[in-house]
């Protein structure tokens, strides 16, 4: 088993640092305090030909893999950007990319990828819904045939910048749940135009990642194209698992990065600060331990994601490890975040010295995309053999 990254790969993680050190802490502070959508950060990825690594050579990609997705994600969210990066590979290259290099149809293709990789389409997916939550077969939102397409109806919550963004991931009922065998059947996924008659939003204030509005989104008679279909009619579940354990590494990676940036800034600090006699804080056990626990547990997280991803890459089955890297990421991004606070004291709490918007940004990912205790479901049934609890 061969731990060492590629000198291919080592160029991805220099080409992702030197595009993060361009946006660095202040950018980000103005952004989260504005609440704007980082746009040149993200046309400087794109440029970068970083947003389109995974994406094949005929749309503006590299056809490299998740693994290197990993690794861009996490250096530039060490660089400055936090975890909030990671929301825009999630919105764009897993949301976008995924399903529709996937699953899109020709056409769809060569319409959406390219604009996709050069920074001129951003996407958004329209998934979880107020009544059903992480129960996603409970949704309700229908899309009912009608001519030479669908009309569909119904709500979703906690969408991700809808406002920044040209393109719908929609996810919808085709078939009503007790017209099925299974619940996983009737399901369906479109990729229709934000900007549509009858499909409208409203933000949602919220505390953290807030570079990256949240919105619930309402659909009132939206007229689908057929074409607009991606994936298979009515058999979608299983293609929608397959775009969504990807996001799972997307989101460790992020942590990682957050959790690497967090303990970074700690030591910076730790270091300049002097007590007791002149000797700088950073000579305590009392702070050491805590990072070096961190910096323990942040390294973990980041094995097991880059091996999910490299499965990922060969074709094997990636679930497992996708949402066990998942639940220690978070875990690991959170105990760091908040020892490197503590490490600084007072200052962790101010706005100045960033800690504060990695703390508040952070905190959504336990419980996001997937919470902690779905997770531990997942383990328990697939990895334990044990009767299902829900």
């Amino acid at each position: 088993m061969d731990f060492s990254l590629t000198e291919e790969q080592q160029m991805i993680i220099e080409t992702a640092r030197k595009v993060g050190s361009e946006f660095g802490l202040e950018y980000w502070a103005e952004k989260d305090e504005k609440k704007e959508f980082p746009t040149e950060c993200w046309q400087a990825i794109c440029d970068a030909g970083l947003a389109g690594a995974s994406l094949p050579v005929e749309f503006g990609g590299s056809n490299l893999g998740m693994l290197e997705m990993a690794l861009i994600i996490e250096e530039l969210a060490a660089s400055g950007a936090g975890a909030t990066v990671g929301q825009m590979f999630m919105i764009n290259p897993i949301f976008g990319g995924v399903s529709v290099s996937k699953f899109g149809s020709p056409a769809m293709q060569n319409e959406l990828l390219p604009a996709l990789a050069d920074g001129r389409l951003n996407f958004c997916m329209a998934l979880t819904e107020p009544d059903a939550g992480t129960n996603t077969l409970a949704m309700k939102t229908f899309a009912s045939p009608e001519g030479d397409g669908w009309r569909l109806n119904g709500r979703k919550i906690w969408i991700t910048a809808v406002d920044a963004a040209q393109k719908m991931l929609v996810v919808a009922r085709t078939r009503k749940a007790e017209e099925v065998e299974r619940p996983t059947q009737g399901i369906s996924m479109f990729v229709i135009d934000v900007d549509r008659e009858g499909l409208s939003y409203t933000p949602i204030d919220k505390v953290g990642t807030r570079t990256l509005s949240a919105c619930s989104v309402f659909f009132d008679d939206v007229f689908i194209r057929s074409d607009e279909l991606i994936g298979t009619l009515d058999n979608g579940f299983k293609e929608l698992l397959h775009v969504l354990n990807t996001e799972r590494v997307v989101t460790t990676a992020c942590m990682v990065g957050a959790g690497r940036l967090a303990e970074r800034l700690a030591i910076q600090y730790a270091n300049d600060r002097k007590v007791f006699g002149g000797r700088p804080i950073s000579a305590y056990q009392g702070l050491q331990f805590p990072l070096a626990q961190s910096h323990a547990e942040l390294k973990c997280a980041r094995l097991m994601n880059l091996h999910a991803a490299a499965l990922y890459d060969a074709g094997h089955p990636y679930a497992s490890e996708a949402n066990t890297a998942k639940l220690i990421g978070s875990q690991a991004a959170t105990h760091a975040i908040e020892r490197s606070m503590q490490a600084m004291g007072g200052m962790g709490y101010a706005k100045e010295f960033h800690v504060e918007r990695l703390w508040r940004d952070a905190r959504l990912f336990k419980f996001a995309p997937i919470s902690e205790e779905m997770i531990l479901n997942f383990i328990a049934t697939h990895d334990l053999g044990m009767p299902k609890s829900y």
